[in-house]
């Protein structure tokens, strides 16, 4: 079972690859500042290099999320909510929808935690808010910074799009080269930002299984699992994820080269803040707030949004679909393993 749940959750990293990669690629390649191959590859080092050294609060935050001794029903938890999150991810990206990996392993992981042991088995952090030095802890930290990453991602989006029409007002067509360039800058730190918020929930989800399985007696992240983590999530990033980038790239509305960069530099101010706090959020839904915001700012006539509506709604119902999922996994591979 322990072996079985790792090469899950690894697998899991290298899907969570190429929905990011949509995620992170599709403005900097949809204005034309990088080629299709290019911008893949420039990415995905930069992906690897933030799974690789960006830390481990997100992780921590994901494992505390389970209260649940290290024994069997632990580990068919984590199994569970990684099949659902991993189903989910694959029917939103044959449809072409981008989903958040995020959102499906949280709505897993709490689905399975409740046909486990009840709704006592998660940590919602509700207790916390009420302790003589209130912290952020839990369910509520995690929903509290879904939340507000997507107003960062939106407003500053808006702002800077209006920001970089006043700077440029006036300017020549050759400013656009130039742009372009810091464009390049703007997706490496978009994609060390977002790599590290992926790889460690799956680190997370790895810790915990470990010290599920009892082969370590606290929660705790080796260097091998952050090296395969980091891995796998390059090379899924290299994988493409051509459908979902397709939608972010062209069907919300045309994306030229400054756009590109307002929305690389405010997904990136969100997801580096998110990372410091040790929230785990969705760079999709980060990434198609900031658009929908440079959209607005540029000319709320030309979004299509009745696209960004169908993205928004997919993502909401991520997670009680991936809850609904992995109640019904939990309960067929107890079903299976008591019999």
């Amino acid at each position: 079972m322990i072996v079985i749940t790792l090469i899950i959750a690894f697998a899991f990293a290298f899907t969570n690859g190429f929905q990011d990669a949509a995620a992170i690629a599709a403005t900097f390649i949809a204005s034309r500042s990088a080629t299709p191959r290019t911008g893949i590859i420039f990415v995905a080092i930069f992906n690897f290099l933030g799974a690789l050294l960006g830390g481990s609060a997100v992780a921590f935050t994901i494992s505390g999320l389970i209260l649940l001794p290290p024994d069997e029903r632990l580990v068919i938890v984590i199994l569970s909510a990684l099949v659902s999150a991993a189903v989910w991810n694959l029917m939103t990206w044959y449809r072409g929808l981008p989903s958040s990996s995020t959102y499906g392993l949280i709505g897993g992981l709490t689905g399975a935690g409740i046909a486990a042991a009840g709704v006592t088995s998660i940590n919602w952090g509700v207790g916390s808010l009420f302790l003589p030095s209130p912290e952020l802890d839990g369910m509520v930290k995690i929903l509290l910074f879904l939340f507000l990453s997507q107003i960062i991602g939106f407003a500053g989006g808006y702002l800077m799009q209006k920001s970089t029409e006043l700077f440029l007002r006036g300017a020549r067509r050759s400013a656009n080269l130039g742009i372009v360039y810091v464009n390049w800058a703007a997706a490496a730190v978009r994609a060390f930002s977002s790599g590290t918020n992926d790889a460690q929930k799956q680190l997370g989800i790895i810790a915990l299984v470990l010290f599920a399985g009892g082969l370590y007696a606290e929660v705790t992240i080796p260097l091998w699992a952050r090296v395969g983590c980091a891995i796998l999530l390059a090379l899924g990033t290299l994988s493409g994820g051509w459908r979902t980038m397709a939608t972010l790239g062209r069907r919300i509305f045309t994306i030229r080269p400054v756009h590109s960069l307002d929305s690389q530099i405010s997904t990136a101010t969100s997801l580096s803040l998110s990372n410091l706090a040790g929230a785990p959020i969705s760079p999709s839904q980060v990434a198609i707030a900031s658009i929908l915001g440079v959209g607005a700012a540029e000319n709320p006539q030309k979004v299509r949004w009745g696209t960004g509506k169908q993205i928004m709604a997919t993502l909401l119902i991520t997670i009680p679909a991936t809850m609904i999922i992995a109640f019904v996994v939990y309960l067929i591979v107890k079903g299976i393993i008591g019999g």
